[in-house]
């Protein structure tokens, strides 16, 4: 009676053992794929950041690249010369400034000779735009480049002209055309008429 007490103890103490095995291998198992999914989310997680952080690259670098001028005419002309409108503002003073570049695509030095007019009044301002002048086609009416009471223009004056391959900033202000006049023509010296539309000033 004492063997079959032991036997039978013994295999229910195996039994549990072999239980319990199961058991912590099984948990064991989970543990691990516990593991492997949070690895398999850290995994996902860091390509996300990364690629986050380049697209943060992306649009800083967007952000840092230089803006271009809006063209609103370009001309070519004497002496190989581009003449390019990039601004026309109306501004509260009853004024219009114009702006833009011009560049010198011959091999030649430049000195804006023809520009600055032919009123004797204009004769101090060599090498500038003091001949330029605004078109409105439709009021039939020239607006010249305003001037102070020494006969100096309100314009840029090319000091030193400009060099073969060059790009120089210049600027032109007028007395302003009626409120509801916006499309006029730019020209000046010998270049082509530029149609250019004037926007308001904030």
């Amino acid at each position: 009676m004492n063997i079959r007490r032991t036997i039978k103890t013994r295999r229910a103490m195996t039994a549990v053992a072999i239980t319990t095995g199961l058991v912590l291998t099984v948990a064991g198992c989970g543990g691990g794929g516990d593991d492997g999914d949070g690895k398999s989310e850290k995994g996902a997680s860091s390509p996300a950041k990364t690629k986050s952080g380049e697209d943060g690259e992306d649009k800083e670098g967007e952000a840092q690249a230089p803006a271009t001028d809006k063209v609103l005419a370009e001309v070519k002309g004497e002496e190989n010369i581009t003449l390019t409108v990039t601004s026309a503002v109306r501004d509260e003073g009853g004024f219009v400034t114009v702006s833009g570049k011009v560049t010198n695509s011959g091999g030649k030095f430049w000195a804006a000779a023809n520009w600055r007019g032919e009123e004797r009044e204009l004769n101090k301002n060599g090498s500038s735009v003091a001949g330029a002048n605004l078109i409105d086609n439709e009021g039939k009416k020239k607006y010249l480049v305003l001037r102070d009471t020494g006969g100096r223009c309100l314009c840029t004056k090319f000091t030193g002209g400009v060099k073969p391959g060059q790009t120089a900033d210049w600027y032109a202000q007028f007395p302003a055309p009626p409120e509801g006049t916006a499309k006029v023509d730019f020209q000046v010296g010998a270049m082509p008429p530029a149609p250019i539309e004037i926007s308001e000033g904030e």
